[in-house]
């Protein structure tokens, strides 16, 4: 989907959007000529980065329903239409935490916003993108979260990633001829705060350069896959 073909200026929302991959999505999209909604916990921080991006701000936070729901009715109410959903917002809470000696607490919260957030906020966002001729759902995940590449500890992280996953498989099964194309999205090894404490090298730009090109796929790209970088990697 190009902006320059839509009659109207296509909308996007990126969760988790004042820093990192999900800010340099915002922009990228915005460049696109995309109405992007920067969103954060914070509403000052969504707005900054909103006024850098050149998108508007909305404050979400995706662990909380009561913020998911009313992030959806200020969408709804104002600009009244959606195009594309970018789930970013993510955290990382058992980084190093063995498998055999779990954090429950720790895993409880990775679960809440990295597959919770984004399954409650495309289910409450779902009647807007049904409207779209084109709607797109990126779900921004990790080959930590592939069952191909599973290994040990941080479980948290890795069980949410994978259930992300599977929720990509089946929103994409049961919207299959609506239009809505789903998929995941591994950005890399990126280089952002939560990725350059590890030394992670990969520039922000060409991990969102990939969230990106999902996020505009054409009427005839494909739904229901996982990809790094634009090429497919296993579940």
């Amino acid at each position: 989907m190009a902006a320059d073909t839509l009659s109207i200026v296509p909308v996007a929302l990126v969760s988790g959007a004042n820093r990192g991959i999900g800010r340099e999505t915002s922009r990228q999209l915005a460049e696109r000529g995309y109405d992007v909604i920067v969103t954060a916990r914070d509403q000052g921080k969504a707005s900054e980065a909103a006024e850098a991006v050149g998108g508007r701000p909305l404050q979400l936070d995706v662990s909380d329903p009561a913020s998911i729901e009313r992030a959806a009715a200020a969408v709804r109410e104002d600009p009244g239409a959606l195009d594309v959903l970018v789930n970013n917002a993510g955290i990382g809470s058992d980084w190093g935490v063995a498998g055999v000696e779990p954090d429950f607490d720790a895993i409880q919260a990775a679960l809440d916003t990295n597959f919770f957030g984004a399954y409650r906020l495309t289910i409450a966002l779902l009647p807007l993108l049904r409207e779209s001729e084109h709607a797109r759902v990126v779900n921004v995940s990790s080959g930590m979260g592939g069952v191909a590449e599973m290994g040990g500890w941080t479980p948290g992280y890795r069980v949410s990633k994978a259930a992300l996953n599977a929720m990509t498989r089946i929103l994409s099964t049961e919207l299959e001829g609506t239009g809505i194309k789903v998929n995941s999205a591994c950005p890399g090894f990126v280089k952002t705060d939560m990725g350059g404490q590890f030394g992670a090298q990969k520039p922000v730009e060409e991990g969102a350069a990939g969230i990106v090109w999902l996020a505009t796929l054409p009427d005839d790209g494909p739904t229901g896959g996982f990809f790094r970088d634009g090429k497919p990697v296993a579940f």
